[in-house]
């Protein structure tokens, strides 16, 4: 079959207009509900997976450091598979995306010579053609969505464009779910000193300031974050007398 006749068969690509226009809103809606980062992430591509039918494997390639990636939220083992592939060879169109182009579709890997140790890996692993979109994020934060088929030329621009939509919207629900990450760590953290003050003020009977006052010394004197030092006179116990704690 013709790449482009399995294209009109792929569920997802077949809808009309329409139809994908309300279930792209859907999914957008659904992606801004505080929600943890890995389970954002794996809505994303199981989104792309249910739009884009052609792809016979989805992830997303994070860039976590200096040139430190990470594969996340893969919809098949070959999805995984091959961006591992490229994170251990330092090459190919998911790291591209993440650092240079913003937009790599790859008709065929067997003629593509731009990675010259991935290309003929991605072809013994059955993989002949890619499509990778640049997940753009606040701050130093990048990734990309990486579309992998088993068939050469299975991706047209009907392809690219709506994963090109579904990536800047993934970008932003990346982005709200750290929000609420950081948010929620925030708050916990608030919570985690409070309790510390409480100790601190029954044993030594001092009010909140004098307390608080007494936790910023001790982080400030042995260089160990707040939150640090005031987790470890929780987990020291109520006794009022600090000396018998081990920090």
């Amino acid at each position: 079959m013709r790449s482009d006749e399995r294209r009109e068969n792929a569920a997802g690509v077949s809808k009309v207009p329409a139809e994908l226009s309300r279930q792209i809103a859907l999914l957008a809606r659904e992606f801004f509900v505080p929600d943890d980062l890995d389970r954002t992430l794996g809505g994303i591509t199981a989104a792309a997976a249910e739009l884009i039918a052609v792809a016979d494997g989805i992830d997303i390639t994070l860039l976590t450091g200096p040139e430190k990636f990470r594969s996340v939220a893969a919809t098949t083992p070959l999805a995984s598979t091959l961006d591992a592939l490229q994170i251990e060879l330092g090459q190919g169109p998911c790291l591209d995306v993440v650092t240079a182009d913003p937009i790599i579709r790859v008709q065929d890997m067997r003629t593509e010579t731009r990675w010259p140790a991935y290309a003929p890996a991605a072809v013994e692993a059955g993989v002949f053609s890619c499509l990778s979109v640049r997940l753009y994020t606040h701050r130093d934060d990048v990734g990309a969505l990486n579309l992998f088929s088993h068939a050469a030329d299975a991706f047209g621009a009907g392809d690219e464009a709506l994963a090109d939509i579904l990536a800047t919207q993934a970008a932003a629900a990346l982005t709200a779910a750290r929000i609420h990450e950081q948010l929620t760590s925030a708050l916990c953290s608030r919570d985690i000193i409070g309790q510390a003050k409480g100790i601190i003020m029954e044993r030594f009977g001092v009010d909140a300031a004098h307390a608080f006052e007494m936790l910023r010394r001790m982080s400030q004197n042995r260089n160990i974050p707040l939150v640090e030092i005031a987790t470890r006179l929780i987990a020291s116990g109520p006794e009022r007398h600090p000396r018998r704690t081990t920090w």
